[in-house]
């Protein structure tokens, strides 16, 4: 275990995809914490020799953070907050955007048009979370829609959307606020405000993880009979061509003004957990965490507590079935999690530890100490690109620092 980070100030890492292909440098942003979002800078560190570089710097007041990288090239993709914010746009959920950053220049992900006759491929608010799929083909993002909440912020539904390399997309301008992006941009979810009882209707779809590279698997709360929210497992499947992401279903994919916008025709979303009867019903909400597919892309990983109420890490098949509890520990699992780059293993926090996993059997085996005052965070926990090193965060004098362990893999 080694200590990479040193400057005082605090370093954030995303949940996934932090790492550059090569193994060699850990992206992050300078948040003072992952829920403000008051940082400039996108930065990265060199984890052998500690040397830091920085990838972009926001300027006219805006912010940025929650950094990711694509999987075979130096690209990073990270949220950008509004530029000159002001009383009526500032950041906020549904005012935030996804840019891309390679060789040094900027480019918008989304384009945004929030003045009729909306445009498709743009969308109508902001995006959050990016991240590539396997492929660095495609990128996938969690969306708050700014039209809707104009109207009514209950109307604002959080949802997943997918942005995919067939633009430029340039919306006509008639709003100061609206800008061009480099990619069409569609939701994939679906999402009613008032899900019927009992039903696989949804009023919120987040927490995506992408299931090769033609699904995405998120988590979307249902309603029991008695009206309680219960986090479900939902998966959709993707359009294969740019046909096929450009043709509208039923409703506009740009949405209107009553209506959020709608996913292009034939992507459906399927439910993949039932856990209304059991005696801790649903996915855990605490910790936060992502919904994880091994790299073969046929076993999703999650959070769920067993029946003597433990969080615990179970898996299911990316088709669906019984889910199959993978650890049997006496306490929380206590953080996010992801997967070995092999399969073999999964990385969390577990006894304020570093934890490995095994994904066939569930043993454990404890990369860290419990030293008290390095306790890891549950934001992040990120396996290299070649399995050899796994990052975190953890305070040292007073300040978030980024960590590093060997795998032994």
């Amino acid at each position: 275990m080694k200590q990479i980070t040193f400057a005082p100030r605090h370093h954030q890492l995303t949940n996934i995809n932090t790492w550059t292909p090569d193994s060699q440098w850990l992206v992050f942003d300078v948040r003072p914490s992952g829920a403000s979002f008051t940082g400039a800078t996108i930065e990265r560190v060199n984890v052998e020799t500690g040397e830091v570089e920085t990838i972009y710097t926001a300027t006219q007041g805006a912010h940025v953070g929650v950094v990711t990288v694509h999987p075979t090239e130096e690209k990073y993709v990270f949220i950008h907050g509004p530029q000159n914010p002001d009383e009526r746009w500032q950041y906020d959920f549904h005012h935030r955007q996804g840019v891309i950053v390679q060789n040094a220049r900027a480019s918008n992900l989304d384009a945004l048009d929030i003045t009729e006759p909306y445009t498709p491929g743009a969308l109508r608010g902001g995006s959050h979370v990016h991240v590539f799929s396997p492929d660095g083909d495609k990128v996938s993002f969690t969306y708050n829609d700014h039209v809707l909440h104009e109207r009514d912020p209950g109307l604002d539904l959080r949802n997943v959307g997918v942005a995919v390399p067939f633009g430029p997309v340039t919306p006509a301008g008639n709003h100061p606020r609206e800008y061009a992006g480099s990619h069409w941009c569609v939701l994939v979810s679906r999402t009613t405000p008032a899900p019927a009882p009992g039903s696989d209707e949804i009023n919120r779809a987040y927490e995506e993880g992408w299931v090769g590279n033609g699904r995405l698997a998120f988590i979307g709360d249902t309603l029991a009979l008695s009206g309680e929210k219960v986090p479900e497992l939902f998966i959709v499947d993707l359009p294969t061509d740019e046909q096929g992401w450009k043709q509208a279903g039923e409703a506009p994919l740009a949405g209107t003004p009553d209506m959020m916008p709608s996913p292009p025709a034939g992507v459906q979303q399927r439910r993949l957990t039932f856990t209304h009867s059991r005696r801790y019903p649903g996915l855990v909400s605490v910790p936060r965490h992502w919904v994880r597919s091994n790299p073969q892309g046929t076993e999703i990983a999650f959070l769920m507590r067993d029946d003597a109420g433990v969080v615990q890490l179970w898996l299911i098949a990316a088709e669906g079935g019984e889910p199959r509890q993978l650890t049997h520990n006496a306490t929380d699992i206590q953080s996010a999690f992801n997967w070995h780059p092999s399969g073999a293993a999964l990385g969390f926090v577990l006894e304020n530890r570093l934890a490995l996993c095994d994904s066939a059997t569930g043993a454990i085996v404890f990369l860290t100490d419990d030293n008290p005052t390095h306790q890891p965070s549950a934001d992040a926990v990120v396996f290299s690109p070649d399995g050899k090193k796994i990052a975190w965060m953890a305070p040292a004098a007073g300040f978030r620092q980024l960590w590093l362990a060997n795998t032994g893999r």
